[in-house]
């Protein structure tokens, strides 16, 4: 379906500019749901639109997408349509798609001083907000770079004490901490968002880059197929996950590590804290970097990538089919501010991109380092329109797994196949790319 749209966004270009054909008055925002603090994100969306209404006398219409997916299509709808939300909170691996349409507001110095200007922004943050620095549409929101939380007290007692830097090592650990009711490691197979993220740093850690500098897709390589199947023997072979989290997505593998029964909780970020408080391993976790070498190895190979996370967070983005770009700034000048970034991390907590807020962050908190540390270490993922669907191909390998990991095994034939078809789908929307198909 999404290379469907695609290919109708590619036929239909950006001619359409109708506007967002509601209310000049109110402005449409969208970003993800938050399943993990939903009564804080609806308190946190009326307070934001409660300010924004004192100050310009507009009002918010917050709307929502739940999967990477709904990401994807909300975009494609809105850019053929000439219509839709004015403002989105997109995840930064979809800035590149976003900026392909040609549909979204190119930041110029007019732009960036409508926000409050590009120097209040942590530099770091704008990895992948354009194409270069003068071609920028990602304007920084929020900071999420991954690590794990690491259960210390079970650590302790499988005597083991210094943090993974290998995969294997880390598989090692978890076996080692599987014991009765309590595994090694919370995984969520069914999230929507989480499992490409696995296969991303185990493939950099070797040498691949998922989308090679001359445009080649680099999926149905040695690389990926032993990432999938470190991800996948977890489950399967090395039952150091609960079967159970086949079907599982984030908040359920957090639910479980907050429970002190897994030992590791990797691919996780700072918005996990507010849920360590007041449960069984408040006190007893830390964080620690997701291990750089990869899958096979006991070092990076001369090629191998230190990615620690991919560089992750949310971007907002501005519409340019509508006429409301002022209100747009207005209400993202009013979330960069040190004040309402500082409360954002507080409810929620995404680290600010405002370098004031940051600083003062990580100044009165130590835990914070390994994250900051993983931030610097971060690696962005290919900047070309392509990467939406190469990301949900990679996805889809999962979802199609699902049934054979449910039985106990997904063979190295079934996963060969699935990465075979997951390249060429790649490589046709890289190639669509190439020849301006957008």
């Amino acid at each position: 379906m999404a290379v469907v749209a695609l290919a109708a966004l590619s036929l239909q270009g950006c001619a359409v500019v109708n506007g967002s054909g509601d209310d000049p008055n109110t402005l449409r925002v969208m970003m993800g749901a938050d399943t993990t603090y939903p009564k804080e994100r609806k308190q946190w969306q009326q307070d934001v639109a409660a300010e924004f209404k004192r100050t310009t006398g507009a009002n918010v219409q917050w709307e929502t997408y739940a999967s990477a997916q709904e990401e994807l299509t909300a975009i494609q709808t809105s850019v053929i349509s000439g219509q839709g939300p004015d403002v989105y909170a997109i995840g930064s691996t979809f800035t590149p798609t976003a900026y392909a349409t040609g549909a979204f507001v190119e930041m110029g110095k007019k732009e960036w001083k409508a926000v409050g200007g590009k120097d209040q922004f942590d530099p770091a943050s704008f990895g992948i907000s354009g194409p270069s620095t003068s071609k920028q549409i990602g304007i920084p929101f929020a900071s999420r770079p991954f690590v794990m939380a690491v259960n210390k007290e079970l650590l302790a007692q499988a005597g083991i004490d210094s943090m993974p830097t290998t995969w294997d090592e880390l598989t090692e650990d978890a076996k080692a901490t599987t014991t009765g009711d309590h595994h090694g490691m919370a995984i969520a197979y069914a999230d929507g968002f989480d499992p490409w993220k696995f296969i991303w740093g185990m493939a950099q850690n070797a040498g691949n880059t998922i989308v090679s500098k001359s445009g080649r897709a680099e999926i149905d390589t040695p690389a990926v197929q032993n990432a999938y199947r470190t991800y996948f023997d977890w489950v399967t072979k090395d039952g150091v996950v609960d079967k159970a989290a086949i079907g599982w997505n984030n908040a359920q593998a957090l639910a479980q590590f907050t429970e002190g029964k897994a030992a590791f909780f990797p691919m996780t970020t700072t918005t996990a804290i507010n849920s360590f408080t007041g449960t069984p391993v408040d006190g007893k976790y830390e964080f620690a970097l997701l291990p750089t070498v990869p899958p096979g190895a006991t070092e990076r190979p001369s090629n191998g990538i230190e990615a620690a996370s991919i560089l992750s967070g949310d971007n907002w983005v501005v519409a340019d089919y509508g006429t409301k770009q002022d209100l747009s700034f207005d209400f993202i000048k009013q979330l960069s501010t040190p004040k309402a970034q500082l409360e954002y991390y507080k409810l929620f907590g995404n680290l600010p991109t405002n370098a004031e807020a940051a600083g003062q962050l990580a100044a009165a908190n130590p835990q914070l380092k390994p994250i900051i540390d993983a931030g610097k270490l971060s690696k962005p993922t290919a900047f070309t329109g392509a990467w939406s669907d190469i990301q949900l191909a990679l996805v889809d390998v999962v979802v199609q797994s699902i049934p054979q990991l449910k039985g106990g095994e997904v063979t190295d034939d079934q996963l060969r196949k699935r990465l075979r078809d997951a390249q060429e789908d790649a490589q046709s929307t890289l190639n669509r790319q190439k020849n301006g198909g957008l």
